[in-house]
């Protein structure tokens, strides 16, 4: 850790439109509207930006990541994992390809040299991944607040303060994105009669789509056409 305060790294990853997989990114958005810190001290939405993080993570003595995590247990469960073991959590099961690529960015950031020197993984076991445009289920939900208090108690016990705004910030003075905030994206979701999601049995096995009869004929074909015909 080098001199003077350390700095901090307090991110939130995940994607925003497969429900429970927003977790980290809500998380860390409800952090930042509740308390500010110090100069030492970044809270980033890191949504599915992968080896693009990579400097931010070789930049902090103190990285604390809030994420939607396979863990193989019960839905909307939290667990914390902490130092040389979240990784390991980072890339089981793949839930996203997020995962895979920050499992990366932490082994890049160790190769060059520059890896934080306390690490903690604040994530939870989804729910429901499944549904395009949705927003996180009510189990999942429930875990931002106890998520943020272990990220806070965390950081005090590394000598790193929060402190609690006195007026919590709008949705449109966060870090959210102003098309993507929370009161946004789930006031402006279509009904489910209105518009199909992600895997929707009507289009799936009902009569909305089908595939080609035979595949490989129709792309033979449209092969042979002339470019101008396609």
């Amino acid at each position: 850790m080098g001199e003077g305060a350390p700095a901090v790294l307090i991110l939130g990853i995940g994607n925003l439109l497969w429900a429970d997989e927003g977790f980290g990114v809500r998380a860390v958005e409800e952090l930042h509207r509740r308390h500010c810190f110090g100069d030492n001290v970044a809270v980033m939405d890191g949504g599915t930006q992968g080896v693009y993080l990579v400097q931010h993570i070789r930049d902090a003595d103190i990285l604390i990541v809030f994420d939607a995590v396979d863990y193989g247990l019960p839905p909307g469960t939290m667990k914390l994992v902490q130092g040389e073991e979240v990784p390991k959590f980072l890339g089981a099961k793949k839930i996203s390809l997020h995962q895979t690529g920050f499992q990366e960015v932490l082994a890049m950031a160790e190769m060059l040299g520059d890896y934080p020197e306390h690490l903690l993984l604040v994530g939870v076991q989804p729910v429901e991944l499944e549904d395009y445009g949705g927003s996180l289920r009510p189990e999942v939900k429930a875990q931002i607040d106890p998520a943020i208090d272990h990220a806070l108690a965390f950081l005090k016990s590394h000598g790193v303060e929060a402190f609690p705004r006195t007026e919590l910030l709008g949705e449109d003075q966060t870090i959210a994105s102003l098309e993507m905030t929370l009161g946004r994206y789930e006031g402006g979701r279509p009904e489910s009669g209105d518009a199909f999601r992600h895997g929707d049995s009507r289009v799936l096995a009902g009569q909305g789509w089908s595939g080609p009869a035979d595949f490989d004929a129709e792309v033979a074909a449209l092969v042979a056409k002339p470019m101008e015909q396609r």
